[in-house]
């Protein structure tokens, strides 16, 4: 009797097993000490490597994107560092991943003055909107993914150096 409900039960666990949702592969900076992070931040972006590109009116800043930065790595995920400077030149600079398979985005670490980074509080991946313009959903749709998932790194900054998607 002991064997059987011991049996049942390892049934039930299987079958438990197969119905679980399948999750998406964990992004590679997931799970490690800040320390192990810091080497895979990019350097500081420098004026030379920015890319200008268009988010929509009315918007207090412009973005840039530091062409030396973008990367797309094995688990799909474009990472990035993003500029965006007021009109008076205060400047905001996060180093961030979009996934395209899910539109969502995620803050990895902001930049300093001082030219080092920060490692952002929640490093939560969040979804966007695909109904309000902002410069995430601009990136994804108009740069860095394609309807079969996400372009190379190099068509990526060919494509904001001419400043439109292709």
């Amino acid at each position: 009797m002991t064997r059987s409900r011991g049996l049942c039960a390892l049934a039930l666990l299987g079958a438990a097993a197969c119905t679980q949702p399948q999750r998406l592969p964990e992004d590679d900076l997931q799970g490690k000490p800040w320390e192990a992070q810091k080497v895979l931040m990019p350097p500081y972006p420098k004026e030379g490597n920015l890319l200008p590109f268009y988010v929509g009116p009315p918007r207090p800043f412009a973005f840039f994107i530091d062409s030396a930065s973008v990367s797309v790595a094995q688990d799909g995920i474009v990472r990035y560092t993003l500029v965006a400077r007021s009109p008076s030149g205060a400047e905001n600079v996060s180093y961030e991943g979009i996934r395209c398979q899910t539109y969502e985005t995620r803050t990895y670490a902001f930049g300093r003055a001082d030219g080092t980074w920060a490692r952002a509080g929640n490093q939560q991946w969040t979804s966007y909107s695909r109904y309000q313009i902002d410069q995430h959903l601009v990136l994804a749709d108009d740069f860095f993914c394609t309807a079969r998932g996400t372009k190379a790194a190099e068509e990526v900054v060919q494509a904001l150096a001419r400043g439109r998607p292709r």
